[in-house]
Order: structure tokens, then sequence, then C-alpha cells
């Protein structure tokens, strides 16, 4: 069920960000919200990295594009972190295909 794992994705988030700065929690989460629906947490977090480093990249320029990079920045970290505690042994793996699916990936 799609709302169940948004609350375990949102809870999980808000656990481990506990401490950030409200606004970049915000942001990340609104990111979150966003990204299609997935059973598994990197994948989910990843999802949501995704769409805020294309906002960022589609953003005309100015320094209120900042907090949404700041935003693809955590969730990419996060969606590493995820990936390390459920399944440490496919990190390089999960990794090179997030950094291959992004946007602007050749």
């Amino acid at each position: 069920m799609a709302g169940e794992r948004v609350t375990r994705v949102l809870d999980w988030f808000y656990q481990v960000s506990a401490g950030a700065p409200a606004a970049l929690q915000a942001r990340a989460a609104q990111y979150l919200d966003l990204a299609e629906p997935d059973l598994d947490l990197a994948t989910s977090l990843a999802a949501a990295a995704t769409l805020a480093l294309r906002a960022t990249l589609e953003h005309p320029g100015g320094r209120d594009v900042a907090l949404d990079l700041l935003a693809a920045d955590a969730l990419v970290t996060l969606a590493l972190q995820a990936q390390a505690t459920s399944d440490p042994g496919q990190l390089a793996e999960f990794a090179a295909a997030l950094r291959a699916s992004g946007p602007g990936a050749a």
C-alpha cells in the first residue's frame, strides 16, 4: 500500500534527519512526497534525489535554487546510507545505478 510506504519512508527520513535545518528538511520531504512510491527505502530516496537534482538543473539560476541542490545532496547521501544499512554488498552497484540514472547522465 502506497500510503504505508510513504509513512515508513517519511518516518525514517525524519528520524535520520533530526537536527538538520528545518528549511532543508522540509524541502527534501517535499521531494519525497513527489517521488514515485517504491517498496525499497533506498530507491525511494534516490528517486526523490533525482527529482530535486532535475529541478536544480532546470532552474534558470539564482540563489533561490540552492535549497533544491542541498536537498538533492542530502537525499543522495541518505539513499546511500539506507542502501549501506540494508544491503552493504550492493552499495557500489546501487551507487553506480544512481549516478547513471541521474539527470544529465550520459
